[in-house]
């Protein structure tokens, strides 16, 4: 599952890389948490639950059946 969520946050990461942010993954449990940290300008940006929740989960959730919730670490 892992490969799968890397194929989708390469998707997502030039929407971030355009407002001087990025994605990182950092694991994915077996019960379907992906667990990522935002850098650059989205790790002290305001917007950066929404664009976690609205724009990074919905994907990997729509996507990826398996993946329950990302939480950002």
């Amino acid at each position: 599952m892992k490969e799968k969520v890397i194929a989708v946050l390469d998707k997502i990461r030039p929407s971030l890389q355009a407002d001087g942010g990025d994605v990182e993954l950092v694991d994915v449990t077996e019960d379907g948490i992906v667990k990522v940290r935002l850098t650059g300008a989205c790790a002290g940006c305001p917007m950066s639950t929404i664009t976690l929740k609205n724009g990074i989960e919905r994907l990997l959730v729509n996507e990826i059946p398996e993946v329950k919730s990302v939480e950002s670490v």
